[in-house]
This record gives C-alpha cells, structure tokens and sequence, in this order.
C-alpha cells in the first residue's frame, strides 16, 4: 500500500478514537429494556438474550439469526420465537462454531439457507458449508455442500454471501499467525472461496478446478459488494493493521508476509485500521429509507460503533451512526431498507448487560 492510503489509515484510527469520545453527530440512541418497541423511536430491539450471535440474513417476512453454540433464532413479525429454527453440534472452541448464514438469492421458492460451521473430527478442528432447507420455520433437510476446510480455535473466518453473480462467496481464516497456509494454494486456509450454490466450482474460477478466488487472508470477516459489482472484505489482523480489502479475482493479499501493504508483490488494502478496531459486518446501503452521509457502513467490535465511512481515495470521514450498545458484530439491510444490527458482548471479550446480546433495528 502507498503512503497515502497508509497514512490515511492512521488517520482513519485517530478519527474513530475521536468519533467514539466527542462525536458532533449525535449517535442514534438505544431505547431502555425491556421494552421492545417503542413510538417514534430511531432504534427497535427485535430479540433480547441472544447468546453469542454470530450473523443475520434478513427475508422479506424473517430475521435468521445464528448463535455460536449452534442454534439459528428466527424472528418473524417483530417477535423472537421460542423454537430455534435449527440446533447443530459445533466444536467448542473459542472463535468457532456456528458462524456465517445467508440465504440463496431464490430463498423464496427454494427456502434455502447456508452456514458456515466449525466441527471436530478425530481430535481435529475443521470447517464445512451446509445447506439448509426451511419449512415454517422447521428444519427440513441440512447437507454438507461443502468440506475439509481448516479449522482454528481463534481463526476461522466464517462470512458467507451471495454475490450478484449469484456464486457463494466463503471467507476462511488461517490456522494460526504462524501458519502460511494462506500462502499454500493446496490448501483452504486464509482464502476467499467462489462456489456453486451446490457447493461445486464454477468453471470460470480464476484457479482451475480450484474453489479459490483469492489467498493470503488472516481472518476475513464481513464482505459487501458496492453498485458497481466490487467485492469488498473486513479482516482482522493481529491486535493492529485491520484491513478493508477490494477483492480482484486471483489476486494475493499477503498475509502472513505483509500486512497493510508495502510489498508490491501483493495487493494492499484500501484501508488499514492501526491501532485495530475489529470490524465485523460491513454493507453498501442502497435504500432510501434512511439518511446517510456515505453508504458504506462498518460494525465495530473493539471500538463499539455502528460507522459510516467515506473510503473513497482512502478514509476521509468516519462518523458513528449507532454507539452506546457494545460491541456490534453484523449490520445487513433489509427489504424496506431498514438496518438491522446485532451486538456481540457476550462473545467473552465484552460487558454484558441483563439483556444481552440483541438484535436492533434501525428505522430512520
């Protein structure tokens, strides 16, 4: 990464700290437990207690939310039901279990949900995408789509998406910082992978017969594309040098020989975070619903915001949107073009409260 964009990270870090102290723009507030709801409110709390949730995937009637442990919580008309949709047995590691869940771009006919879920097998950790099919909020039929992917007790990625193209897109961690599995195209760690919806290659991969897409990744995390098509990641890095990436197709991003640029032998990113704010969830807004300066919004765990961010040319504004709830883990947009937001403090590095951890909505 050039000077420029290097400095315009730091810059990025200072303004966050700024923001997260004395911001002028007035984050939007969080209404009082345990009420629900509440009239004329910017923010509405859908589910309350949720333990150590992971991701959402938004329908036009469904909020499906996973939680590390295995379960996927539904909410449906505003209300959390008791039932979880599902219950899997994922490993108990720190950072793993169940983790990304996105629906298939026809979910309405075909009711398909994936996940990304981290299980142990002969006393090794391993990640796998299962399918899921959904019937009134019942689990129906679940198959694995897809297999063997390294798994890590801290470092396993987990993002899933759909992309425009309609393949699925898979963020994978690497094992350990020691490792450079990133580097090794043989195997799965730190890698953006492009599948079928079936779980198969496509053929117009970049790699040959390789579900590859791109390599030298950390730990990516949330992933967004802009109006134009653009891939984008949010990846951890090591307690500094958090990254926001434009992902080129067969395009290597370093990791574990550079971070945050430098080496002209990798891509660098679009911003770099120094000291790290652990982003999360991050989306391109496209309603209209609510009002934004910029339409690229970043969730942050450290520094527990909701940030809307000017990347253009690297980071020339960044204003909190939403602060006051700890730590914020995935924000997606919905049908109406409503944000919908959960909070991580029960992940083991936050302060929960009694009603810990929730689901919001951001109405306006």
């Amino acid at each position: 990464m050039d000077k420029r964009l290097r400095i315009a990270g730091i810059v990025g870090a200072i303004i966050f700290s700024i923001f997260v102290l004395t911001s002028e723009d007035d984050p939007i507030p969080l209404p009082e437990p345990p009420s629900t709801k509440m009239e004329n409110s910017s923010v509405e709390i859908l589910a309350q207690n949720l333990e150590n949730p992971r991701s959402i995937a938004v329908t036009e009637d469904r909020i499906f939310v996973t939680e590390k442990e295995g379960r996927i919580k539904v909410i449906q008309n505003g209300e959390l039901l008791e039932e979880p949709l599902a219950t899997l047995r994922p490993a108990k590691v720190f950072d793993g279990g169940l983790l990304g869940i996105t629906t298939h771009p026809d979910f309405i006919n075909n009711h398909f949900l994936y996940v990304f879920l981290t299980y142990e097998e002969d006393e090794k950790l391993w990640n796998k995408v299962m399918r899921i099919k959904e019937s009134d909020n019942k689990l129906e039929d679940a198959i694995t789509i897809f297999d063997k992917i390294p798994g890590s007790v801290f470092y396993n990625g987990g993002f899933l998406k759909f992309g425009p193209d309609g393949k699925l897109y898979v963020g994978t961690g690497t094992v350990s910082d020691a490792s450079h599995l990133p580097q090794d195209m043989d195997s799965l760690a730190g890698k953006i992978l492009r599948l079928n919806d079936d779980g198969t290659i496509p053929d117009d991969n970049p790699f040959d017969n390789s579900p590859i897409y791109t390599l030298g990744h950390r730990n990516p995390q949330g992933m967004t594309w802009d109006e134009k098509g653009n891939l984008y990641v949010a990846e951890l890095g090591p307690e500094k040098n958090d990254e926001i990436n434009i992902i080129l197709a067969g395009k290597n991003y370093g990791w574990p020989e550079q971070e945050c640029g430098g080496n002209e032998m990798f891509e660098g990113p679009v911003m770099c975070y120094d000291p790290a704010i652990e982003p999360g969830g991050i989306l391109f807004y496209s309603g209209n619903a609510i009002d934004l300066e910029h339409s690229f919004l970043m969730t942050s765990l450290r520094a527990s915001n909701l940030y809307q961010l000017d990347i253009e040319e690297g980071l020339k504004s960044q204003k909190s949107i939403l602060s006051g709830v700890g730590r914020v883990r995935d924000v997606v947009q919905g049908p109406d073009g409503s944000l919908y937001v959960i909070t991580s403090n029960t992940d083991g590095k936050g302060f929960p409260d009694r009603t810990d951890d929730k689901l919001l909505r951001i109405l306006k």
